[in-house]
C-alpha cells in the first residue's frame, strides 16, 4: 500500500520541517545527525521526516545500518507552481494598472494632501 501524498504546504506549516529541509541543503544527514539538532524526541523527528518524506521533500539512502535523507525537487514543485501562479496573477494586475496609469496620468494628482 502507498503512503498518501500530502500537502506541500501542510508539511512546511512546521518550523521544525522547514529547519530540517534547510539543513538538507547543505549535505545528506542521518536521521540520528538531525535528532541531534534538536530539543525533541527522536520518535518526534521520525514523525517529521516521515511527513517530508510522504509530501515528496525528502528521500532515503541506505547506508549501512544509518538512513541519510536527502532533498528531492518534487517536493517543491506544488509550491513553485502555487508562488508562479501568483507571481503571473500580480504582474498581470501591475501591468494593467500601469497601462491605466500611463492613459491617465492626472489619476490620483487631485488625492494628493498639500
Amino acid at each position: 500500500m502507498t503512503a498518501p501524498q500530502l500537502d506541500s504546504f501542510q508539511a512546511l506549516a512546521d518550523p521544525s520541517r522547514r529547519e530540517i529541509l534547510l539543513m538538507l541543503t547543505k549535505d545528506k544527514r542521518s536521521i540520528n545527525s538531525i535528532a541531534e539538532q534538536f530539543d525533541i524526541s527522536r520518535p518526534a523527528i521520525s514523525k517529521h521526516i516521515k511527513v517530508l518524506y510522504q509530501a515528496g521533500f525528502i528521500t532515503f539512502e541506505e547506508k549501512g545500518r544509518e538512513r541519510y535523507c536527502i532533498l528531492r525537487q518534487e517536493g517543491f514543485d506544488q509550491v513553485k507552481e502555487w508562488m508562479n501562479f501568483f507571481e503571473q496573477y500580480w504582474l498581470e494586475r501591475l501591468g494593467k494598472l500601469e497601462q491605466l496609469l500611463a492613459k491617465n496620468p492626472d489619476i490620483g494628482k487631485n488625492t494628493q494632501k498639500k
